[in-house]
C-alpha cells in the first residue's frame, strides 16, 4: 500500500471521532411572541395586565400536592385578560424541559376555570415538535380541574414526542393547581 493510498493520520483520527461522538442537532424555532400568543388565547381582550405572584408556603406546598411530579420549570409570566373592565381570565406562558431544553408554552384559563388549548412560542429540541399540532393541544381545550388532566389517560401521548407530551401536561396541571390556590377565589374581582 503506497503514502497515496492512505488517509493522512489527522483525517483518520476525525473519521474516528466524529463517528465516536455524533453531535446532535438542534431546531430552536419561535413560534409566537407572549403578545401573539395573549391574542390567540384571549382575541375579544383589549388589554392584558400582568400579575406578580408570591406564594405563601403553604400555598407553594398546596400547589405542588395538587400538581403532582414535575418537570422542570425555568420561568412563569401570568397575566390578567380584560375586555373594558370585565376580567376574562388568565394567560400563564411557563417554560417546561423537554428531553434537554426548554419548551416555552401558554395556556389561558377562563374566568370559569376552563382551560384553552396550549399555544407552543418556542421548542428547541430536535424531536417531539410533533405538540404544535392542533390535534394534540385541542385535548386540553375546555377541560376544568386536575381530575381532567392526567398524562395517558385524559392528555394521549405522541409516539416520537414522549417527554414533550408527558411534561407540557405536567407543566398545564401545576398552572391549574397555581390557579386553584392563588387566583381561582380573585377571579371573579
Amino acid at each position: 500500500m503506497g503514502g497515496s493510498d492512505r488517509m493522512p493520520g489527522w483525517a483518520a483520527a476525525f473519521g474516528a471521532l466524529v463517528g465516536v461522538a455524533p453531535v446532535p442537532v438542534v431546531i430552536a424555532t419561535e413560534y409566537l411572541s407572549i403578545e401573539a400568543a395573549q391574542k390567540a388565547l384571549f382575541p375579544q381582550a383589549d388589554r392584558f395586565s400582568e400579575l406578580v405572584l408570591s406564594l405563601s408556603p403553604a400555598q407553594r406546598e398546596r400547589v405542588a400536592a395538587l400538581a403532582g411530579p414535575q418537570p422542570p420549570h425555568r420561568s412563569l409570566r401570568a397575566f390578567r385578560a380584560w375586555h373594558g373592565d370585565q376580567p376574562l381570565g388568565f394567560v400563564f406562558v411557563d417554560e417546561v424541559i423537554g428531553k434537554e431544553d426548554f419548551i416555552t408554552y401558554a395556556v389561558a384559563i377562563d374566568a370559569s376555570g376552563h382551560l384553552s388549548a396550549p399555544e407552543v412560542l418556542a421548542y428547541r429540541e430536535s424531536h417531539g415538535g410533533e405538540i404544535r399540532n392542533a390535534a394534540w393541544r385541542q385535548q386540553f381545550a375546555g377541560r376544568q380541574g386536575l381530575d381532567q388532566l392526567r398524562v395517558q389517560t385524559d392528555i394521549k401521548n405522541i409516539a416520537g414526542a414522549t417527554l414533550s407530551c408527558q411534561h407540557v401536561t405536567e407543566g398545564v396541571r401545576w398552572l391549574v393547581a397555581l390557579w386553584q390556590v392563588a387566583l381561582q377565589p380573585a377571579a371573579s374581582g
